[in-house]
């Protein structure tokens, strides 16, 4: 019988760069990576970083012993941040044979775009990327500023020279050299005589990390220069034209519709797509006399050579997954962008705000009165940003004479292992410029959404699949309180099991949502009125549990009205158990929606009067009729998708709910179950501590 052949594995590399490169065994498919291996090591693959002269051990070792060799390199869409920063690679370009910003030999992505055969499937799933990159200006490193202040740019004609770094390997493989860069100055002053010529210095020059080839000084009238951080796609959508040596911003601004003057040999040069002034007997432009279209170069650079790893669940992925978590990131940015006043942030709530607030241009300031904010510069260009429940006097005489209105911030509904009184810190907040969710007086963000949002077919399916996955792994707000034994409910034939999900009495959602109800007491006694024969299940809440907050209800009262309580135990195992949940306003309500029950509304919560619930309490800004009425998976999709903001605090970048529901799956399976509200006092105050360190200690 013949030996089935041994998968190559183990990957022998030189560099400590290499050995400390995240996620490399994801990247290439190996079980291991072994550092300066010997023979006795038996490695099935080599590797080495690009063409620095630090390969040399690698290359050797590998033809020494007959082992593929392989060339890895930064793929073309970065991260979020920089390299020289520290943030790590979601893509890696691997080649066998060369390396693609190295002119002087052919390279696997050359090679490839020279022989291979396009479909129109392929160039349509290009022309979709690209059309992604220009709209959420999605470049190699994620870190800039999208908007271009007015004082930036000169008025008129703007032609942009791209400065690069000094040394840099894409400079000497593709025949560029320091007088290169003046050559390419020279030529663009001369060839728009009438124009601005603007420099564009690199991310890692500004970052003051290498040094640029251009002169950081202006000598010529209509030079200038930019040395701030900003996105590159939105720099290029100001320029009329593009000149550079071998920087990926060229191939940015063919993607744009631009011009493009190359002086050096990038990947993308020789196809027909650029202006190129390299000398023209290089034997690169034999390699590459067949002409290619920008979709043919993108997918074979950005799909084909490079493999990607998602920086979430740390597996492989493909490349429309990057780009869809680049566009979450510049998405949630752009929102809270320029200078943002907090009031009312307690101490240990700042540092996790800072992160659901992160934007690349903007700053933060955490104030305790208008006073305050006057005398750190607040003007109405300013953002007002407060805790939705938090009293708004302060933040009001700043909105009010400024005409700068209040943004609320509140939880989201997949929040945490355990509750928010504990000092544990949120998965996810939602930020609202109208008014509150909670808040039926106002429209609020949530409700316009509904009203006005476009709910496409993948949309509506992705809020279906995350219904799916939260009822699969039993994901609530607050993720605490034992299993329920279903042998301590007892109803009789045919008798309908209604829950009544008890709430924190002085909570903002019963001040603002509740109508005719507003204790715990009362919705027990209406309920058992309407449904004299129904089986009642009373479920106080997990903060009035813990002895955090107020809402306790007479035992006595209880046993007079219900027929059972259950009081530490896990809300989705209750609502497995019912037919109807009757609330307030509670969250429950939404997650007995999830689970397609019939749920009757004593208040005005946000899920109310759209034709999914049971109403006591018309609400005349929504009023559905059975033409206007939205769908389950719409409600879900506003709710949980379009609405909050996630952060992975692995990470500390925003991620999304689905994300969420395996990461608190995760961390309820770790810890041994769901964990228990009630504790001793002593035990509480422990914990809260624990928290409230972790709250302080969050980046």
């Amino acid at each position: 019988m013949m030996k089935k052949k041994q998968e190559k594995n183990k990957l022998g590399v030189f560099s400590t760069g290499i050995m400390k490169k995240p996620q490399l065994t994801s990247f290439l498919a190996v079980a291991a990576v072994c550092y300066r291996p010997q023979l006795k090591d038996k490695v099935d693959l080599v590797a080495g970083w690009g063409r620095k002269p630090n390969t040399k051990s690698a290359v050797r070792f590998a033809r020494r012993h007959q082992i593929p060799y392989l060339i890895l390199e930064d793929g073309f869409l970065h991260s979020c941040g920089q390299g020289v920063l520290g943030d790590p690679a979601c893509s890696l370009v691997v080649d066998a044979s060369g390396i693609y910003y190295d002119a002087t030999t052919a390279s696997d992505l050359e090679t490839s775009l020279v022989h291979k055969d396009y479909s129109q499937q392929q160039t349509q799933r290009a022309k979709q990327c690209i059309r992604k990159i220009r709209h959420d200006h999605i470049s190699k490193y994620n870190n800039t500023p999208f908007d271009l202040s007015t004082d930036l740019l000169p008025q008129g004609d703007n032609i942009l020279v791209v400065d690069q770094t000094a040394g840099d390997m894409s400079l000497k493989y593709a025949y560029a050299t320091r007088d290169t860069f003046q050559q390419m100055l020279e030529a663009a002053l001369a060839e728009h005589p009438n124009a601005n010529i603007i420099i564009k210095t690199h991310p890692d020059v500004i970052a003051g990390k290498k040094k640029g080839c251009l002169p950081l000084t202006k000598d010529h009238p209509r030079l200038f220069i930019i040395a701030d951080n900003i996105n590159p796609l939105a720099l290029i959508k100001q320029m009329s034209h593009v000149y550079v040596a071998t920087s990926q911003m060229g191939f940015e601004a063919l993607m744009l519709g631009k011009p493009v003057t190359c002086f050096g040999v990038p990947f993308y040069a020789g196809w027909g797509l650029t202006d190129d002034r390299a000398d023209q007997p290089l034997a690169v432009w034999k390699r590459r006399a067949t002409p290619r279209t920008l979709e043919q170069v993108f997918h074979a650079a950005y799909i084909d050579y490079s493999r990607y790893v998602h920086p979430d669940t740390l597996v492989r992925c493909e490349i429309e997954d990057i780009l869809d978590y680049f566009s979450l990131q510049q998405s949630r940015r752009q929102i809270t962008s320029g200078r943002l006043f907090c009031f009312g942030f307690s101490l240990w709530k700042r540092q996790y705000i800072r992160r659901f607030l992160q934007s690349p241009d903007n700053e933060i300031q955490f104030i305790s009165c208008a006073k305050q904010a006057m005398e750190k510069g607040f003007d109405s260009s300013c953002q007002i940003i407060t805790w939705s429940s938090k009293d708004k006097t302060e933040a009001k005489g700043l909105s009010q004479p400024f005409n700068v209105p209040i943004t609320a911030m509140e939880d989201g509904f997949i929040r945490s292992v355990g509750i928010g009184s504990d000092l544990t810190a949120p998965a996810s907040l939602v930020i609202d410029h109208r008014g509150i969710y909670y808040d039926p007086h106002h429209a609020s963000d949530l409700e316009y959404m509904l009203q006005h949002a476009s709910f496409d077919r993948a949309l509506l399916k992705r809020a279906a699949n995350l219904r799916a996955l939260l009822i699969e792994h039993q994901i609530s707000k607050y993720n605490s309180g034992h299993r329920v034994a279903e042998c301590l409910i007892n109803p009789m034939p045919q008798q309908r099991i209604v829950l009544i999900p008890g709430q924190v009495e002085d909570d903002a959602s019963i001040k603002k949502g509740g109508i005719d109800i507003s204790t715990n007491q009362a919705l027990i006694i209406a309920v058992r009125q309407a449904h004299p024969n129904a089986y009642l299940i009373y479920k106080p809440h997990p903060d009035v549990i813990s002895g955090n907050r107020q809402g306790q209800v007479d035992p006595a009262l209880i046993e007079q009205h219900c027929d059972l309580m259950l009081e530490d135990i896990s809300i989705t195992d209750c609502l497995a158990l019912v037919d109807e949940v009757h609330t307030m306003t509670s969250l429950v309500g939404f997650e007995g929606l999830l689970r397609q029950l019939k749920v009757v509304c004593y208040g005005l919560p946000f899920y109310s009067n759209w034709g999914l619930t049971q109403d006591r309490h018309p609400l005349a800004r929504r009023n559905p009729d059975q033409n206007n009425a939205i769908s389950l998976d719409q409600l879900v999709a506003a709710t949980l998708i379009l609405y909050p903001r996630y952060i992975n605090w692995q990470t500390g970048a925003f991620t999304t709910p689905e994300f969420i529901v395996q990461q608190i799956n995760h961390q309820i399976i770790e810890q041994g179950g769901k964990q228990a509200n009630k504790m001793p006092l002593v035990m509480r105050k422990f914990y809260q501590g624990i928290q409230l360190i972790k709250g302080l200690l969050l980046r």
